[in-house]
């Protein structure tokens, strides 16, 4: 059973320091158990904490100390950066609410997110690297239902603590849509990401995951919009 969380420690923070310095397994091996107390379990911990956060809520999240954070491995088969570690620690959050079911999950990659990185902490979520029909729908949705798009985005609260959405973007309008359309920079968008900043304070804080569940309150509209559109049957290999 996970201890009580009680905040991420300076010392988590300058292992990942260290290991961005030392990024090969003859470091790390020795030092997997204090990977393990530090980063890890506490992670774990916050996931446990979190859920229950989010079900007070009534948010349509999960946090699952098994599922949600990620491996510290990197995939380094297709790539040209061979470190076998990764220098932060995250986690993800599947949207549990109503939505398209695809995979086995519901949202069909819509959900939040945690990232923990010395300097980079941040939450927040989205839809990341979406399939074409996904990403078609969103499109669509953008044309077809404007007012609500803009509502969402432009409410206060989200404004306020996100600013807007980011990601990843094409340089020229998509196929199908004209350069002088209105939302043109929405539309170019093939993620639709939204974050905000988190400070050492609230890293290091036992109230973090009431924070970050207050937080995700935020992102509920946009995350429902994103999780009603068509999904894929198979996720976007790109």
């Amino acid at each position: 059973m996970a201890s009580a969380f009680s905040g991420f420690s300076a010392d988590a923070f300058q292992f990942l320091v260290d290991l961005a310095l030392n990024n090969d397994r003859a470091w790390f091996l020795p030092r997997k158990a204090s990977y393990e107390r530090l980063l890890k379990e506490p992670l774990e911990a916050f996931c446990v904490a979190l859920n229950g956060e989010l079900a007070a809520r009534s948010i349509p999240l999960s946090a699952d100390p098994a599922r949600s954070p990620f491996r510290i491995y990197r995939d380094v088969r297709f790539s040209k950066d061979k470190s076998p570690y990764k220098t932060a620690a995250s986690a993800s959050f599947p949207w549990s609410g109503k939505g398209v079911e695809v995979g086995g999950g519901v949202g069909g990659g819509v959900g939040g997110y945690l990232h923990l990185e010395p300097g980079e902490c941040f939450v927040g979520g989205g839809m990341w690297h979406p399939g074409p029909v996904r990403l078609g729908a969103w499109r669509s949705a953008v044309v077809a239902d404007r007012a609500r798009v803009h509502s969402i985005l432009g409410a206060d609260a989200f404004r306020t603590t996100f600013g807007t959405i980011d990601g990843s973007r094409l340089t020229r309008p998509p196929a199908g849509y004209s350069a002088d359309d209105p939302d043109i920079e929405l539309l170019k968008f093939k993620d639709v990401t939204f974050g905000r900043r988190v400070s050492d304070a609230e890293v290091g804080s036992p109230d973090l995951p009431a924070l970050v569940a207050d937080t995700l309150a935020i992102g509920v509209p946009l995350r429902g919009l994103l999780a009603a559109l068509p999904a894929d049957e198979q996720p976007d290999r790109r």
